[in-house]
């Protein structure tokens, strides 16, 4: 009987000590805030990516996705550890203003132009996207911008600016023009409404036609012009700028989208059968 009273005895004293231990544990397990675009989640590539490198070092990543610009702010403002972006020159500039550490190329894919099957400016299959502009605006065919300072909005603001057409602030003159300040997901979604072009990044555009429940009725219509090509970078917080920054884990996390194991899951990730993205450190990755 006294056996079994200290073995009670023992046990209800040991299950703090065991519930303390497991939330010992739990806090000692690293984060890092990073934040990215939308075409990175949209796309569904930090589904596969960011499991696999928590498998791999411990460390958990919690994402913050919008526009490449607002991304970049955060960064700025020293709200997260790391940015993974993708405008090159922005990029650069972090880097070179102290906010970032060093950029690290890790991937690249590419946009599109997309619009109705009905293809009101008969703009199917064009080899330039910038003639695919100009045609565009000459038609007065609707055209949906993402508006919201992204890395997708700085492409095609800068493909604009190559037409030689009159601008105001960072958009072409015209009611046939919409600026929306959405994600692409939901730009895509305006477009397919009102039968309008828009640019997207390809995988946010497949995840869309071929993933969604309610597939997108817009179809590629221009692709393949090296203007369209879209680099992406990983960027560390510099601790110089804001002490706060987990420097040591966000590093870890940049090696390892540069590593043989981090390239080959970017190239290996597939949507309906399709590479959606290209790895730049290791190009022969697979």
């Amino acid at each position: 009987m006294k056996k079994f009273i200290l073995a009670v005895v023992f046990l209800f004293l040991a299950v703090p000590v065991l519930a303390l231990s497991g939330a010992q544990a739990l806090e000692a397990q690293e984060t890092i805030k990073m934040s990215t675009t939308t075409s990175t989640q949209d796309s569904g590539l930090l589904d596969v990516l960011l499991p696999e490198f928590k498998k791999d070092t411990g460390i958990e990543v919690q994402v913050l996705a919008k526009g490449t610009g607002a991304a970049i702010r955060d960064g700025i403002d020293g709200n997260v550890d790391v940015i993974f972006v993708h405008d090159p020159e922005r990029e650069e500039k972090f880097v070179a203003d102290g906010f970032g550490t060093e950029r690290f190329k890790v991937m690249h894919n590419d946009f599109v132009l997309v619009g109705d099957p009905s293809d009101p400016a008969k703009i199917k299959g064009q080899k330039s996207a910038l003639e695919a502009f100009k045609t565009i605006a000459e038609k007065k065919a609707e055209f949906i911008s993402r508006g919201d300072d992204s890395g997708t909005h700085a492409k095609e603001v800068a493909i604009w600016k190559k037409t030689g057409l009159p601008m105001t602030d960072k958009a072409p003159q015209g009611e046939w023009y919409l600026s929306v300040g959405q994600g692409m997901g939901k730009t895509l979604i305006m477009a397919a409404e009102k039968k309008a072009y828009a640019l997207t990044d390809r995988g946010t555009f497949i995840a869309q036609k071929f993933g969604a429940e309610k597939p997108t009725s817009l179809e590629i219509l221009v692709e393949g012009d090296e203007v369209l090509f879209n680099p992406y970078g990983v960027i560390p917080v510099n601790p110089a700028k804001h002490p706060q920054a987990k420097i040591e884990a966000a590093k870890k996390f940049a090696n390892w989208l540069v590593s043989e194991k981090g390239q080959n899951v970017i190239a290996n990730y597939k949507l309906n059968g399709q590479q959606v993205f290209y790895p730049d450190a290791l190009p022969a990755a697979k």
